[in-house]
């Protein structure tokens, strides 16, 4: 076979980060359904034209098209998606009829993006969503439930300790057009710009790009330096001097947030207008997620309210949501050596072989320890005993099984203990049923 070129952007986790990245769906599935959130899925391609109404992704979108085509043959105007949002928001209008309000679902797969491969970003990536959608007008306390159901799951993950940043559209907006700037949208997708090319570049962008004046660029810039634990950034943007009724609104809100969820995930929420969130649909509350000591790694979790996002051209379908990048946390998780995955592989028991001839009495043992919920595997060959347990020790399996026509025998081949058992009865410590991922760094030590 001639040499493979790797393709970058393209995650292709070994055994450990597989398992490691398995742990994070496995958390997200159990901790979404818990908060009343029901699966879906969606399919993998998206009408062009809809996304490109999303905000600045048309260089990202990858476009799909039939390679045999014919000369002629119309552009079937499809792109893969980049985010699960816009599909979810189509979905919803497609089967509005037969969906009860509000709507709560979960999403899990992979998107793509046409982005630059670097640390944590991907061109073909997981997501894991929750959204909450209803008919024309959507409770307020969804955009509080959006935090403290992140914050719940990224409490479960062995990861350190992760805070979620929030902040308004509203606020924002209304500060800029309080300042002067003729184009909100615009101001803030240069803001969004802060952690790539500095305030220096920032203010020179808003003043070429954005038509501001560089006294209100200096002032938006300021505005992003806010960042609190609690409300008390309301005085703080107060004292800047602004005014202006979407600007009012969006405090509020923005208060309500971070309050209503440190309630109940207390240090876990934090307001900071620094966040601008790039495409054009959110219209209110906005999050980014950032782990507590690798910042540098950029955010982990983010999402925001989008009130026209979905909508038939009679009724509108306003939601909130929030997505964590599971590709990008597994690869921080791996590339920053941040867990110990304890093995590599889900068998807890390699059952010995002890000749061909006996191979169907160590596959019976395999299949009662199955039937028993006990992952394990027969040994491929009937060699040595010492060769066997060597490959159980390769592999990373915990306990070898010998059978015996006057009496079984299990081994802890990490303590050299070796018991009679029966594979009837005989079950191993739970914390070595199922590989585990362990955080290197606890949370506590991370603050």
């Amino acid at each position: 076979m001639a040499k493979v070129t790797k393709l970058s952007g393209f995650p292709e986790w070994l055994p450990e980060g597989r398992i490691a990245e398995l742990a994070v769906l496995d958390a997200a599935r159990r901790v979404f359904e818990l908060h009343g959130f029901s699966s879906l899925e969606t399919r993998a391609v998206e009408p062009v034209e809809q996304m490109l109404r999303k905000g600045e992704i048309d260089k990202e979108v990858y476009l799909l098209r039939r390679m045999q085509a014919v000369e002629g043959e119309a552009d079937p105007g499809i792109g893969l998606h980049f985010d699960l949002t816009v599909p979810f928001a189509r979905y919803v209008v497609e089967n509005a009829g037969q969906l009860e309000f509000p709507y709560r679902r979960y999403q899990i797969q992979k998107v793509w993006r046409g982005e630059r491969p670097q640390e944590g970003r991907f061109r073909e990536f997981t997501q894991a969503d929750i959204d909450v959608v209803d008919r024309d007008t959507l409770a307020f306390h969804h955009d509080i439930e959006m935090a403290v159901v992140m914050a719940a799951l990224l409490a479960e993950l062995p990861i350190p300790r992760a805070v979620i940043q929030v902040s308004n559209r509203k606020l924002a907006e209304g500060f800029f057009v309080g300042v002067g700037a003729d184009d909100a949208p615009a101001v803030l997708r240069t803001i969004d710009k802060l952690d790539k090319i500095g305030a220096e570049r920032v203010a020179a962008l808003l003043v070429a790009e954005a038509g501001l004046t560089l006294e209100a660029a200096q002032m938006c810039l300021r505005l992003a330096e806010i960042r609190t634990p609690d409300t008390s950034f309301v005085e703080r943007v107060r004292a800047l001097g602004v005014s202006n009724d979407l600007l009012d609104e969006g405090l509020d809100e923005l208060a309500q947030v971070v309050s209503g969820a440190n309630a109940v995930v207390d240090g876990s929420v934090v307001a900071d207008l620094r966040i601008a969130r790039g495409l054009d649909y959110y219209t209110g509350t906005i999050y980014e997620t950032q782990l507590l000591g690798y910042e540098s790694f950029g955010s982990v979790a983010s999402g925001g309210r989008y009130d026209s996002l979905a909508s038939d051209g009679r009724q509108t379908f306003p939601g909130v949501g929030i997505s964590l990048g599971v590709s990008r946390l597994v690869a921080a998780l791996i590339g920053r050596d941040l867990v110990t995955v304890s093995r590599s592989v889900p068998s807890a028991v390699l059952v010995a072989v002890i000749d061909e001839d006996g191979r169907r009495d160590s596959e019976a043992v395999a299949q009662a320890l199955r039937a028993r919920g006990i992952p394990c595997e027969v040994a491929p060959k009937a060699d040595k005993f010492g060769k066997q347990i060597r490959h159980a020790d390769r592999r990373g399996i915990p306990y070898v099984w010998f059978p015996d026509g006057d009496g079984d025998s299990v081994k802890d081949i990490r303590s050299g203990d070796q018991q009679p058992a029966d594979p009837a009865t005989w079950s191993p410590p739970p914390a070595d049923l199922h590989p585990t991922v362990s955080p290197k760094i606890p949370q506590e030590e991370a603050l």
